[in-house]
């Protein structure tokens, strides 16, 4: 691409500045209640609707095995022939079927999906494609990138503590791959690292992996082949292994896979040479406002699976009315009498962490990375910093060079997602969205847990409206007055 001083001006100028393109999501004003982490285990009075199965992954036909206890979509036994690549699915919730004898326990992937199995003599046979995709972080930003099945992050391979399974992997990359079960205790030739434990599948290979899923806990799968590249651009999944038996309560289950991408305004390519100024961060590939939120009633347990695959960058991720306790990391189970209160967990790259809390607050709660730069959207990091600075005819001079130049960012940044201002095509630069008083000047990994005393059959409650007595307004000057504030 020619790089001229009047696109080097625009791009500086507009990345700095957005439009905000109205969806989803809210900023909750409802105050926390006093929090018991470990209340008697009776369950709520009645399970909630949790939404329906994804579309795509009927219950499986085929012979279950005798202790067979997650139900999940069908796949094939044997690989497919190899096939163009699918554009991903459009954004969804995935969810699993419940237990049997379960009630309401099923794995929720916000925006994602799960990976279809079979049973064959007793062993779950699933089959995962590595292919070039076309994925969309929010609207406004497509990419090209790679990923497993059509999707990134690749779908959740679900099963159950003591499953035997039979994993075919079949590479339609332009490159040679492997995968690695992160996490999983495996015999050494089915570790997944070319060169070392295997030969890598080279393209149009399909190579088979035979694991014993040895204990629950929550793991991934990416490749350890070109690991900066196929990482960098999308390759990576989760892996949630549940115990056997029934939940002793009802349990919102998530799982939310990290991610960092550095796509620069207008390219559909992320760069895979990045080793920082990262500037679209996500939740199961997607940015906020697209992140999809997660939903619980008063009185549930809600537990939630963070992972980490991104090349370089820890997330802090925080939790906004509750506070929860980390039970599990992809070493084993945090033992109870280790375990404290917190409000924000680190997710180290190439880590994973389990947190539960119990819902005991109704709101739209945030959930997001604490690194402020990791809560926007293709931040320019390029541009002069004006904070203070007097830009009076400023733009008249600019706009000699770039007709209709306004400079922004001399009173703060937040004016760049209020005003609906022409992007660059393919970005989303400073986007927010709609809340229930305004815009929410949020982006990149940053979603909601929305709770309500019930939650509708459909499981989208719309945003939550506290008491007025709750609610942040305008003092009054009496009631300045009446405290003693003076305003100078």
């Amino acid at each position: 691409m020619k790089v001229t001083r009047r696109t080097l001006l625009g791009s500086s100028l507009i990345a700095g500045a957005s439009l905000v393109t109205k969806q989803v999501r809210a900023q909750p004003t409802a105050p926390p209640s006093p929090h018991d982490h470990h209340p008697a285990p009776a369950p709520p009075p009645a399970p909630a609707p949790a939404p329906a199965p994804h579309e795509h992954h009927p219950a499986p036909t085929a012979e279950p095995a005798p202790h067979d206890h997650a139900a999940s979509p069908a796949a094939p036994e044997v690989p497919a022939a190899p096939e163009a690549p699918a554009a991903a699915p459009p954004a969804v919730a995935t969810t699993s079927q419940p237990h049997p004898g379960t009630p309401g326990h099923r794995l929720v992937v916000p925006n994602g999906s799960l990976l279809p199995w079979t049973v064959k003599r007793g062993v779950k046979i699933y089959h995962l494609r590595a292919e070039p995709i076309r994925h969309q972080i929010a609207p406004g930003l497509d990419i090209e990138a790679w990923g497993y099945n059509g999707v990134s992050p690749g779908p959740v391979i679900e099963a159950i503590a003591g499953d035997r399974v039979r994993i075919y992997v079949t590479n339609h990359l332009p490159e040679p791959t492997s995968i690695h079960w992160h996490g999983i205790l495996v015999p050494y030739g089915m570790d997944g690292v070319a060169g070392l434990t295997q030969a890598a599948i080279a393209p149009g290979q399909t190579f088979r992996y035979e694991l014993t899923f040895d204990r629950p806990g929550t793991f991934m799968y990416h490749p350890h082949a070109d690991e900066m590249t196929q990482i960098a651009i999308g390759m990576m999944g989760m892996i949630v292994v549940h115990p056997r038996g029934p939940e002793p309560r009802r349990v919102r289950d998530y799982a939310l896979m990290a991610h960092e991408w550095k796509i620069p305004i207008g390219h559909r390519r992320p760069d895979p040479l990045a080793m920082n100024d990262f500037n679209v961060l996500t939740f199961n590939g997607k940015s906020f406002p697209a992140t999809a939120p997660l939903v619980a009633e008063i009185g549930d347990l809600v537990r939630i699976r963070l992972a980490n695959l991104g090349p370089m960058e820890h997330h802090p991720i925080h939790i906004h009315g509750h506070t929860f306790e980390l039970v599990s990391t992809d070493g084993g189970t945090v033992p109870p009498s280790a375990r404290i209160p917190e409000t924000t967990v680190l997710v180290p790259v190439g880590t994973t962490r389990t947190i539960e809390l119990i819902a005991h607050a109704p709101g739209d709660w945030p959930l997001h990375c604490h690194m402020t730069h990791h809560a926007m959207n293709q931040m320019g990091h390029d541009a002069a910093n004006l904070l203070g600075a007097d830009t009076s005819g400023l733009d008249a001079k600019l706009g000699q060079i770039v007709p209709g130049t306004m400079t922004m960012g001399r009173n703060g940044m937040g004016e760049m997602t209020q005003m609906a201002m022409a992007q660059p095509t393919n970005s989303i630069a400073m986007r927010g969205g709609p809340g229930p008083h305004g815009t929410i000047d949020m982006g990149g990994m940053f979603t909601l847990i929305k709770i309500r005393d019930r939650l509708p059959a459909d499981g989208d409650p719309g945003w939550y409206q506290p008491p007025a007595t709750d609610a942040a307004v305008e003092a009054t000057a009496d009631e300045l007055a009446r405290d003693g504030i003076t305003m100078t």
